[in-house]
């Protein structure tokens, strides 16, 4: 049984896509106040700390009802630093407190449409099936599948995958699944202080792909924008 679960939200200030991205505004707030809503209302989590080396950033996750215990150092926050030392980072740094969670969700601002029932059926899942994490996914769209796409040779169209022809029917086409983000990661504590994000045994979370925006762009807000005014 997971008794002690912690969300660490990673909010880095520096963005070059849309600047400030975590704190753009959506609908009248900004970026990371909805991944504070799926925190407030989620049933399983003991826990919640933003990640950032930002004082703005950590000035309105406090002001959004989120705890920031620690300020991420500089070196954790570039463009292409890996998420596992983040979450490292933000464990130590909970621990020496005092505090010994079983386990870690992973919470990015940039999935606003994730909700507080995708977070605890991913806590649910890792918990009942003994597994070393739970990834949310989305199944593949059927024209984005291996066995529709091709590459090419040169000025010539080839197909991705070994075969002699793309698969024409849908129905024809292997079942593929992609990370949605993640908008959710449930990983066992001792997974992480292992060296790994997944481990071993992995378990998909199906979500929905009007659950799934991951923004990237000032377009993707734009579909956000009209995603949480039909909701």
């Amino acid at each position: 049984m997971l008794a002690s679960v912690l969300a660490v939200i990673p909010a880095r200030g520096g963005s070059k896509g849309i600047p400030n991205k975590n704190l753009a505004p959506l609908c009248g707030r900004p970026l990371l106040a909805y991944t504070a809503d799926a925190v407030r209302h989620s049933r399983r989590i003991g826990r919640a700390v933003v990640s950032t080396e930002s004082a703005a950033i950590a000035d309105e996750a406090r002001r959004l009802g989120l705890e920031v215990p620690f300020m991420r150092p500089a070196a954790l926050a570039d463009d292409d630093t890996p998420m596992l030392p983040v979450l490292q980072h933000a464990l130590a740094e909970v621990r020496r407190g005092g505090w010994a969670p079983d386990a870690v969700v992973l919470l990015q601002p940039t999935s606003p449409l994730r909700r507080a029932e995708h977070v605890d059926a991913a806590i649910e899942l890792l918990d009942a099936s003994g597994a070393d994490s739970v990834v949310s996914v989305i199944e593949v769209p059927h024209q984005f599948n291996p066995a529709s796409v091709l590459s090419l040779d040169g000025d010539r169209l080839r197909p991705f995958l070994e075969q002699d022809t793309p698969a024409a029917r849908r129905q024809d086409k292997p079942r593929v699944l992609a990370r949605n983000g993640p908008a959710v990661l449930a990983v066992r504590a001792g997974t992480i202080d292992a060296g790994s994000l997944y481990g071993d045994d992995c378990r998909p979370l199906m979500m929905r792909p009007e659950e799934s925006l991951d923004i990237d762009s000032a377009w993707d807000l734009t579909v956000a924008e009209y995603a949480l005014s039909r909701r």
